[in-house]
Parts: structure tokens; C-alpha cells; sequence
């Protein structure tokens, strides 16, 4: 089953190679460049997974989690945020504001690919 993944993030190189190993799993691939680009997005398509950045320009990920998790229509959404900031609050701040998963960069794209399939697979 093919699923909707946005992938959210400011570092277009990042976008590039997270693209890349989305569509060689098989997955519909969209593109936010900032936060409030991720919120028009997310309401407007539905995606079935956010691979999310915390730290971008307008919104950041943490701001766009929380506005997504006020929203009882996008409810079914999950959300993987991918960050530079693992700090234990830094984790927890994004957990609270409802986050699926956490991920610190750098990661293996082996293990992204692994978590995402894990994430979308309790949804199928």
C-alpha cells in the first residue's frame, strides 16, 4: 500500500536524500520548505506520515505538532520529528506536543526507513 509522507524540512539537501529513500520504499512524496508550508500542506493533503524538522523558518515543528494535535480532523496523522536537538527536554517537549517518534540527526537512512515502515504499518 502506497502512503502519503510529507516530508517538512528547511535544509534542501536533507530533502533531497529523504525524498529519495521515501519513494524507493514506495511512498508518495510531498515537500514543505517551512512550518506554515508543512501546516497548508498537512491540512490540504491528509499525509498518512509528517517526517518533521524542529528547528525551520515561520513555524517550528514543535508549533506545527501542536496546531496538528488541536485538530481533531487531521488526528490520524502520525508524526516523526527528525531533529539536530536531542537533548532529554528537547524530546520530551516533542512527545508532549503529541509526536509519534523522535529522531535525532544525524540517523542512519536504514533506520529512518525502518521506523517509517513501523510507524505507517500499525496504521495499515
Amino acid at each position: 500500500m502506497t502512503h502519503k509522507v510529507l516530508i517538512a524540512d528547511d535544509e534542501p539537501n536533507i530533502v533531497v536524500s529523504l525524498e529519495f529513500l521515501m519513494k524507493r520504499e514506495g511512498h508518495q512524496v510531498l515537500v514543505a520548505r517551512d512550518g506554515a508550508q508543512a501546516l497548508a500542506t498537512i491540512r490540504r493533503e491528509r499525509p498518512d506520515l509528517v517526517l518533521l524538522d524542529v528547528m525551520m523558518p515561520m513555524l517550528t515543528g514543535f508549533e506545527v505538532c501542536q496546531q496538528v494535535r488541536a485538530d481533531e480532523s487531521l488526528a490520524g496523522i502520525k508524526i516523526l520529528l527528525l531533529t539536530a536537538k536531542g537533548r532529554d527536554t528537547d524530546v520530551a517537549q516533542g512527545m508532549g506536543l503529541g509526536a509519534d517518534g523522535y529522531m535525532t540527526k544525524p540517523f542512519s537512512t536504514k533506520d529512518l526507513a525502518a521506523r517509517v515502515r513501523q510507524m505507517l504499518g500499525a496504521q495499515a
